[in-house]
C-alpha cells in the first residue's frame, strides 16, 4: 500500500482497517508496517530507526469493537503482537548492513495534534518509547487474523525533554524522507529471505 487512512482524518475504524481485512482474504501472511513517530526515549535522535516490539493502544475506539470477524476470537491474546523471529531477523540484517536501529514500544494515539510536552512524559512514563497516530489499529486486526507483523518507527522528532521542542509537519517529513532508505533496505532484504 501507499499511505493508509488515519482515524484523525475522520474515518472510523473499520475504515481504518479495512485494508487489512482485504489484505487478510488475499492470503497475505505476513504485514510490514511503518510510521513516523515523536521520540520519547533519551537515548534516540532524530531520524533513529525504531523497531516496534510492543505497543500501547490509546485510540478511543478499539478496531474490533462490534461484531466478531471469524478471523479470529472474541478476546485475541495479544503477546508477541510484534513477530519475535522477524525482529531478530530484522537486527540481524541490520547488522549486517551496519544500520543502527533502536527498539522500543509505540504509542497510538488518535491525532491529528502533536503532543504537548506533558503528554510526551506522560506517555515515557506508561512505557513508550515513541508515540503516533497511527499502525496499532491495523497491526491489532492482524494480529486477529493470524497475520504475522513486524513494525519500524522512524524517529522524526523528540519531545518530553527539558528544553521544549516546535515541532512541524514539513520536518516530520524531512526527517523521515532521510531515514526511510535505510529501513526500505531492511525491510527489501527481509522480504527476500522469507
Amino acid at each position: 500500500m501507499q499511505g493508509r487512512f488515519h482515524f484523525y482524518e475522520g474515518y472510523n475504524m473499520k475504515e481504518v482497517t479495512f485494508p487489512v481485512r482485504v489484505m487478510y482474504e488475499l492470503g497475505i501472511k505476513t504485514l510490514f508496517v511503518s510510521n513516523a513517530s515523536g521520540g520519547m526515549n533519551a537515548s534516540f535522535h532524530v531520524g533513529d530507526l525504531m523497531i516496534i516490539t510492543d505497543h500501547i493502544n490509546f485510540f478511543p475506539e478499539h478496531p474490533l469493537h462490534g461484531k466478531n470477524f471469524p478471523t479470529g476470537p472474541r478476546f485475541p491474546d495479544m503477546h508477541e503482537t510484534y513477530d519475535a523471529a522477524l525482529i531478530a531477523q530484522a537486527d540481524a540484517i541490520a547488522a549486517e548492513k551496519g544500520i543502527k536501529v533502536q527498539h522500543g514500544v509505540y504509542v497510538g494515539v488518535q491525532g491529528p495534534t502533536f503532543e504537548t510536552p506533558a503528554e510526551y512524559r506522560m506517555y515515557r512514563i506508561l512505557g513508550g518509547d515513541a508515540v503516533g497516530m497511527s499502525t496499532v489499529p491495523e497491526v491489532i486486526v492482524a494480529h486477529h487474523c493470524g497475520i504475522k507483523t513486524f513494525g519500524i518507527s522512524v524517529i522524526t522528532d523528540l519531545g518530553g525533554f527539558d528544553v521544549p521542542v516546535e515541532v512541524s509537519h514539513e520536518e516530520v517529513q524531512e526527517a523521515a524522507n532521510k531515514a526511510q532508505p535505510l529501513m526500505t533496505e531492511i525491510m527489501r532484504e527481509m522480504i527476500r529471505r522469507n
